[in-house]
C-alpha cells in the first residue's frame, strides 16, 4: 500500500473517532479527493490505492469545481455541428480570436472535459451497522460510474436517469474505509449525439455527481422495490413489492401498511399482511383498502397520499402516490372523468448556472409555478428524464409530466437494429418506472424523440405494448414526433401546427392572408387515437444582450457576445433593445396564432410548445418568451400570455382581419374550456373598441351553460364598419366568465384619395425618363416587390411575415430570415397607415409582397422609415421603406410592391396613400444622397 494512501487511510480513522454518525444514513456530500484521468491510466495504476491530491466539492461537476480544459478550436463536443469549419464563415470569422474561442452555436462552458475522472472520500462505518445491509447511493452521475472500497472493485453502472446504487455490505465493516469512484462521461452507448441527456447543446456533457450522495444502512430484511397501483373506483391501492435480504427465509413475515395525506389531513387505517419468505428475494402483492372515498389527484386538486410500509422487526419505507384515472373519448384525453387538454412546454435540460439539472424541489416548484402562470399544465422532458425532485414538485403542484428514456435517435443512430441503444432503452425505462413510477405527476412516457432507421416502428410497437401490459398507471406513446402507430395510446405529431420544418414561406402563417378560422382537423391521422401536437411554435426573437451578464455560472453566452459585436460592426448597436422588443411582439403574436389554432381543433388532446423559454443550443434557438432562466424579457407578461393559453380560452373564427369601410365583420365565437367544471349560467359578451379604448360596438351571446371541451359554439356576432374615410385599428374582445381574449382588426377606406398625384411619380423601374425626372428635382416613389432586388443588395434575404423558425444556422437557412419590422409609428410617412413600432397583422401583405434592401451596401447613414430586423447571425441593416436624395430629386424606395393587384390589397392601397401624402408634404426631406449608379444597382 502506497504511503500517500496510508496517510489518507489514517486520516479516515481519525475522522471515525471524532465524527458522530446518523442512524441510517451517512451523507457523503462535501470535500472529495480528485484526479483527472485523461490517459485512462487510473485503473491500471491502481489510483484507488492512492490519495488523490486535488479536491472538489460534491454534489457538483468538474465544471462547477473549475476543473477541465479551456475551450479551443479543437474542443470535441457532444452534439452535431452543422458546419465544422464555422470559424471561416464570414458571419463569424471577424469575431473569432483563435486564442480565446467563442463558440457561436450554444452556450459555452468555462471548462470542458470528456473522459474519466476519479473522486475519493474517507468514511467511517458505525459499529451498529455491523449487522446491516449497506448501500451507496449516487444520484445523477454522468454517466458511467465504477466504485472501489479500499482496494476492492465493487462494480460499474451506466445510467443517465436514475441513481447508481451499489450494495456494499461485504466491503464495509465497521471502521474506516476509503471509497473511490471513477466517473466517465464519454459516450459508451450511442443514444444520438443530440440527445439532451448527454448533449453539449443544452445542459452540457458534464462529469460528476450532482444529486444526493450517501451511504444507507438497512435491516437484513428490507424492501428492495415498492410499486403502488391506486384505484379510485375501488378506493384501494394494490401494493406490489419485493423483499430482499439474507435472513428470515422460509418464515412468514408481517408487513404493515398505512396511508396518510401528504398535503392534506386524512385519518386512514393501518392494515397488516403476511408474506412467506421463500428465498433471498420474495415478490409480494396485496391490496390496501382506503376505507373512505379517495381524494383525486389532478391539476386542480393535486392530492398527494403517502404509503408507509414496515416489515415486522425490519425495514420501513414511505412512498408518495395519488389517485387518478386516465382514459380517452373521441380522441380527447379524460382525466378523472373530466375532458382535459395538455397545454405543455418542453424542458430540454437547460440549466445555465450549473450546466446540469436542478436537483432540489424548490427549484422545480419555481419552474412549474412559472409555466402555470403562463396557462400551462404540462411539461415534456425532451430525450431525458428529470430527477426525483421534479416529480415531487409536480406532484404537489398538479403538473402533468412526460418522461423519456434518454435518447434521440436519427438516421445514423437507429433503433430496432440490435444495437446497444435498444437494450439501453428497455433497461433504463424499467429503472425510470421503478424509481419514479409511484408519482402521480408521471403521467406519460415515450422512448424519446424523433426516431430513425428502418426498423424503429416494430421496435417501438413492442416497447409500447410491453409497457401497456406491465403498468397501467400512465399512458404511453412510441416517440415524440413519430411514428403514429396503432399501438400508441396517444400520438405526438408535428403536422398540427402553422409552420413545419421545410415549409419556409409556404406555411399557414406566411402563405395565407390573416385569418383566425383555421384549425388542424385535416392534419389528423386516419385513426382515432388522441393527438398532441409536437413542438409547436419554434418562433424566434432577437437576442437580449442584457442577458449576457446574467450568466454567472459555468455556461457563458459567448454566442451572444459574437452577435452583439456583429450588430455593432453593422452600425446598429444602439438598436439592440428595440430589435428585442419589436421582434418579441411578433414572436408573441406567432405563438398566439399557433396555440389558438390548436385550441380550435375539435378534440385535439393538447400541444407541446418548443418552447416557453429559450433553447440556447442547436445554433442558438431563441424561441422563448422567457430566457433560459425562466425570466420575462420585457415584451409579454404571464397575464397577457395566459389570455390565449389557459384552462378557458374564448376564440373567434374570423375569415379575415382586414376590412374596408361599409364591410361587415362576421365572427363565429367559440370557447375551449377545460376547467375544473362546466360553466353554468354564464353570459359571454363581446366588444369592439378603438385604440383609445372607446367602444365601437358591443353585445352579449345569451346566458348559457358551457360544458368541458373545445369547439363549443357560443354564438355569432356581426358589425358593419361605418364610413368614416379613416384608416383605423379596432380590437375585438370576447369574455367568458372571468376569461377574455382579443384580436386586432384593421378598417380602411374603400378608396384611397391620394394614390394618383401629379406631384409624385410612382415607378416600378428606374428607366431613363424616371432617372432624368428625379435628377431634375422630381419626387419618385419606387415600388419594388418580391424577387426584384439583387441578391447582393438584399434579394438573398427571405422575407416573410412570421418570425424565424427555429434558427437559420440549424435549418440550413430556411426562410423566413427576418424578425419583423421596426418603425416609428409617429413618422409622418405612416400617419395614414396606423401601426405600432412592431409587426402586426396589417403588415402581412407588405411582408408577403416585398424584398428588402441591404442598406450596408448603400450607406450606413440611411435611417429607414420602416426597417426589417435581420437574423442575429448576419445583422444586415435592412430597409423596407427608406428615402434618399438623388441629384436634385427626392426618392422614396419601397421594398413593398405598391403597384400590382391593389384592388385586392386594401393594406397596400392604404400604405401607398400614406406614403404619397407624406411625399407631397414639407416633411419629405431626405438627408442622405446616393448616386444614380448606387440606386440603379439595387434592382436585378
Amino acid at each position: 500500500m502506497k504511503l500517500s494512501y496510508i496517510i489518507f487511510y489514517l486520516l479516515a480513522i481519525c475522522i471515525s473517532c471524532s465524527s458522530p454518525q446518523p442512524e441510517s444514513t451517512i451523507s457523503l456530500q462535501g470535500n472529495w479527493g480528485f484526479r483527472i484521468d485523461s490517459l485512462d491510466r487510473g485503473e491500471q495504476e491502481s489510483w484507488f490505492t492512492q490519495s488523490l491530491e486535488e479536491t472538489v466539492e460534491l454534489p457538483g461537476s468538474m465544471a462547477t469545481n473549475g476543473k477541465g480544459n479551456d475551450i479551443t478550436l479543437n474542443t470535441e463536443w457532444v452534439g452535431g455541428v452543422r458546419d465544422p469549419n464555422w470559424y471561416n464563415d464570414p458571419n463569424y470569422a471577424p469575431y473569432i480570436d483563435l486564442d480565446s474561442i467563442r463558440f457561436p452555436f450554444w452556450l459555452q462552458p468555462v471548462k470542458k472535459y470528456t473522459g474519466a475522472a476519479w473522486y475519493q472520500k474517507a468514511v467511517d462505518i458505525p459499529e451498529d451497522w455491523g449487522d446491516k445491509e449497506i448501500f451507496l447511493h449516487l444520484e445523477r452521475c454522468h454517466w458511467e460510474s465504477s466504485v472501489w472500497v479500499d482496494d476492492q472493485k465493487v462494480g460499474t453502472q451506466n445510467s443517465l436517469s436514475t441513481a447508481h446504487i451499489y450494495p456494499l455490505t461485504q466491503y464495509l465493516s465497521p471502521g474506516a474505509h476509503i471509497i473511490t469512484i471513477r466517473i466517465d462521461n464519454r459516450v459508451k452507448i450511442d443514444l444520438g449525439e443530440n440527445s439532451h441527456s448527454i448533449s453539449d447543446h443544452t445542459q452540457s456533457n458534464w462529469n460528476g455527481i450532482v444529486g444526493d450522495i450517501y451511504l444507507e444502512s438497512k435491516p437484513k430484511v428490507y424492501f428492495s422495490d415498492i410499486q403502488l397501483y391506486p384505484d379510485a373506483s375501488t378506493q384501494s391501492v394494490t401494493i406490489r413489492g419485493k423483499i430482499s435480504g439474507s435472513s428470515g427465509q422460509g418464515t412468514p413475515m408481517n408487513i404493515s401498511a398505512q396511508a396518510s395525506g401528504k398535503n392534506f389531513q386524512a385519518s386512514l387505517p393501518e392494515q397488516s399482511f403476511e408474506v412467506n419468505r421463500e428465498g433471498s428475494e420474495t415478490d409480494f402483492a396485496f391490496t390496501y383498502d382506503l376505507g373512505q372515498e379517495a381524494k383525486l389527484w389532478d391539476e386542480f386538486e393535486p392530492n398527494v397520499y403517502q404509503m408507509s410500509l414496515s416489515i415486522e422487526n425490519g425495514d420501513t419505507l414511505t412512498e408518495d402516490f395519488g389517485f387518478r384515472d386516465i382514459s380517452f373519448e373521441n380522441r380527447q384525453l379524460v382525466i378523472n372523468g373530466r375532458p382535459s387538454y395538455l397545454r405543455g412546454t418542453l424542458e430540454c435540460a437547460i440549466f445555465p448556472e450549473t450546466g446540469y439539472p436542478a436537483m432540489d424541489v424548490e427549484a422545480w416548484k419555481k419552474i412549474f409555478s412559472t409555466i402555470q402562470a403562463y396557462g400551462l399544465n404540462h411539461m415534456r422532458f425532451h430525450s431525458w428524464c428529470p430527477p426525483e425532485a421534479a416529480f415531487e414538485a409536480a406532484d404537489e403542484m398538479g403538473v402533468y409530466l412526460q418522461a423519456e428514456a434518454a435518447s434521440w435517435a436519427n438516421q445514423s443512430t437507429t433503433l430496432g437494429d440490435g444495437k446497444p441503444v435498444d437494450q439501453f432503452i428497455k433497461e433504463k425505462s424499467e429503472h425510470i418506472v421503478q424509481e419514479y413510477g409511484n408519482h402521480p405527476s408521471f403521467m406519460m412516457m415515450a422512448y424519446g424523440n424523433e426516431p430513425g432507421g428502418d426498423n424503429y416502428p416494430e421496435f417501438l410497437a413492442e416497447y409500447v405494448n410491453d409497457w401497456k401490459a406491465k403498468d397501467n398507471r400512465r399512458i404511453y406513446t412510441s416517440a415524440s414526433g413519430w411514428p403514429a402507430i396503432t399501438e400508441n395510446e396517444f400520438h405526438v405529431l408535428p403536422e398540427p401546427r402553422i409552420q413545419a420544418w421545410g415549409a419556409e414561406l409556404n406555411s399557414i402563417i406566411n402563405a395565407q392572408p390573416p385569418t383566425t378560422d383555421y384549425d388542424f382537423s385535416d392534419k389528423m391521422p386516419d385513426d382515432t387515437i388522441a393527438v398532441v401536437s409536437h413542438e409547436i411554435g419554434q418562433w424566434c426573437v432577437y437576442p437580449d444582450f442584457k442577458e449576457i451578464e446574467r450568466y454567472t455560472g459555468v455556461l457563458k453566452a459567448r454566442n451572444f457576445e459574437i452577435f452583439r459585436e456583429s450588430l455593432q460592426a453593422h452600425g446598429m448597436g444602439d438598436l439592440a433593445e428595440d430589435f428585442l422588443i419589436a421582434s418579441g411582439k411578433l414572436q408573441a403574436l406567432c405563438y398566439k396564432a399557433d396555440i389558438e389554432g390548436a385550441l380550435r381543433t375539435k378534440n385535439q388532446a393538447g400541444f407541446q410548445l418548443l418552447d416557453l423559454h429559450d433553447f440556447p443550443g442547436q445554433g442558438t434557438a431563441l424561441v422563448g418568451v422567457l430566457n433560459p432562466f425562466w425570466e420575462e424579457k420585457g415584451y409579454i407578461t404571464a397575464e397577457e400570455y395566459s389570455r390565449f393559453s389557459n384552462t378557458t380560452v374564448p376564440l373567434a373564427r374570423l375569415d379575415k382581419r382586414i376590412f374596408v369601410e361599409g364591410e361587415k365583420m362576421e365572427a363565429a365565437i367559440e370557447v375551449a374550456h377545460f376547467g375544473k367544471a362546466a360553466l353554468l349560467n354564464v353570459t359571454p359578451n363581446w366588444t369592439l373598441k378603438d385604440t383609445e379604448g372607446s367602444t365601437v360596438a358591443e353585445g352579449q351571446l345569451g346566458q348559457q351553460n358551457i360544458a368541458l371541451g373545445n369547439g363549443i359554439r357560443l354564438g355569432d356576432i356581426s358589425h358593419t364598419f361605418a364610413q368614416k374615410n379613416e384608416a383605423r385599428k379596432v380590437i375585438l374582445e370576447v369574455s367568458v366568465d372571468n376569461f377574455s381574449n382579443h384580436w386586432d382588426l384593421w378598417v380602411y377606406p374603400q378608396t384611397s384619395a391620394n394614390i394618383s398625384t401629379n406631384a409624385v411619380r410612382h415607378a416600378s423601374v428606374l428607366d431613363t425618363n424616371t432617372i432624368n425626372y428625379l435628377q431634375g428635382g422630381g419626387k419618385v416613389l419606387w415600388s419594388l416587390g418580391k424577387g426584384k432586388v439583387k441578391a447582393a443588395m438584399g434579394g438573398e434575404v427571405g422575407v416573410g411575415f412570421s418570425s424565424i423558425f427555429w434558427n437559420t444556422a440549424w435549418t440550413e437557412n430556411q426562410k423566413p430570415h427576418t424578425l419583423g419590422i421596426l418603425c416609428n409609428p409617429e413618422h409622418a410617412a405612416l400617419q395614414q397607415f396606423p401601426t405600432e413600432f412592431h409587426s402586426n397583422w396589417q403588415w402581412w401583405d407588405a411582408m408577403s409582397h416585398s424584398d428588402v434592401v441591404n442598406l450596408n451596401e448603400l450607406s450606413n447613414d440611411i435611417q429607414p422609415i420602416v426597417r426589417v430586423i435581420d437574423d442575429w447571425v448576419t445583422n444586415r441593416s435592412l430597409g423596407l421603406i427608406f428615402e434618399v436624395r438623388v441629384g436634385e430629386g427626392k426618392l422614396l424606395i419601397s421594398g413593398v410592391d405598391l403597384k400590382n393587384q391593389l384592388s385586392e390589397r386594401p393594406e397596400a392601397r392604404q400604405l401607398l396613400t400614406s406614403l404619397m401624402s407624406y411625399m407631397e408634404s414639407e416633411d419629405f426631406k431626405p438627408s442622405v444622397s446616393l448616386s444614380v449608379e448606387q440606386v440603379s444597382g439595387i434592382m436585378q
